[in-house]
């Protein structure tokens, strides 16, 4: 169980999860296979080639600590949001408290599917969550969510 399963309030149920885009991982692959290309050559540059092999490396575990430890999702009551293992970040907006959910996309993104989505509450501050895959979806689905209000409980008695 993630961090929004664990911090559901009672009643409240996931509409949508967002996940980050592959995409996170191309620096980190870009990086290993120069590194890897130097190293097999001849000459003098394999000891360069080993050190850019071994930061290609270590990118792509960060690029995959990122990729499985982030958590954006809609639920019936909240935008939730989670970045980070060792230093958390949280956002947990009430759906009546958010202002607008912007979507940033380039040219790859939108070719890819993937993109910024921009979290701004009534007088907060932005808050963006970077490469997130079919942003567009995410965002339908979370105005719809507004739009709908959250749910309401009834006392029983």
């Amino acid at each position: 169980m993630g961090y929004v399963e664990n911090n559901l309030l009672s009643g409240e149920r996931v509409l949508v999860k967002a996940k980050m885009h592959w995409g996170v991982f191309l620096p980190g692959a870009v990086v290993t296979i120069i590194g890897f290309i130097i190293t097999i050559g001849n000459g003098e540059a394999r000891g360069i080639g080993n050190l850019i092999l071994a930061g290609g490396v270590l990118l792509l575990g960060y690029e995959w600590i990122v990729f499985v430890t982030t958590e954006l999702a809609v639920t019936s009551n909240r935008v939730i949001a989670k970045l980070g293992v060792i230093k958390r970040d949280t956002l947990e907006l009430n759906l009546t408290k958010v202002e607008s959910l912007q979507v940033q996309q380039g040219i790859f993104g939108r070719l890819l599917d993937f993109g910024t989505v921009i979290v701004r509450g009534t007088g907060g501050t932005p808050t963006p969550i970077p490469s997130i895959s079919k942003p567009l979806e995410f965002r339908r689905v979370a105005l719809q969510a507004i739009d709908a209000g959250p749910i309401t409980r009834v006392a029983a008695g």
